[in-house]
């Protein structure tokens, strides 16, 4: 028997976020755990064109547009996570603390706005752990550098990211049992042992 958790995996562009949840569904995927991955923006049918708007690199929306944008994402997505909490594990790159991080911290949008709006649709969706990936900057450079192709929240300067990261791990503070911070700038195969390790912890 096993439980159900939410588990996220927060972080700025190039901290190893999305490696790291791709190879925590694989390893769930071997060990035959009944799960869905979600990333956001995106995740479904719907909040994929939503993140196709956001993050090309044509558009140069307002800082409200693009909270807005991410909300009508995730509202999206909650259709489909409601229906699978506490049924399967739940693996998503990108949540709450993304919006916050972002939107408040890096562009400075009034959290109170953010927080109500959340409220209303979050409601009694709870995540149960945060892996919150971080970077230096010189390593996030690097990394973004060997893309392929960049979208428009991979080029904004360095202080933004800063403020960002910073912002993410206030949040982590607030709550750090809730919380595992990942220096990607340490051994990859080291960060996947330790998260794997405290995935079991999570699960079983």
């Amino acid at each position: 028997m096993y439980k159900k958790p939410v588990i996220v995996f927060e972080g700025i562009e190039g901290s190893g976020k999305t490696f790291h949840s791709k190879y925590v569904c694989k390893y769930l995927r071997k060990k035959k755990v009944p799960f869905i991955n979600l990333r956001e923006p995106g995740g479904n049918k719907n909040s994929e064109k939503i993140r196709n708007l956001i993050l090309n690199k044509k558009n140069n929306f307002d800082k409200m547009t693009d909270l807005l944008l991410y909300f009508a994402s995730r509202s999206e997505n909650l259709i489909k996570l409601r229906k699978e909490y506490k049924k399967k594990v739940i693996i998503i790159d990108r949540f709450v603390d993304s919006t916050i991080a972002y939107q408040h911290f890096g562009q400075g949008i009034d959290i109170k706005i953010i927080k109500y709006i959340n409220s209303i649709l979050i409601k009694n969706f709870k995540i149960n752990f945060t892996f919150l990936n971080i970077v230096s900057a010189n390593n996030m450079i690097l990394r973004l550098k060997k893309r392929k192709k960049l979208n428009r929240y991979d080029k904004f300067d360095i202080k933004f990211y800063k403020k960002v990261q910073s912002g993410f791990l206030k949040i982590a503070k607030k709550n750090p049992k809730a919380y595992k911070i990942v220096n990607s700038d340490l051994n990859k195969e080291l960060n996947k042992k330790t998260i794997i390790h405290i995935i079991k912890k999570l699960i079983y």
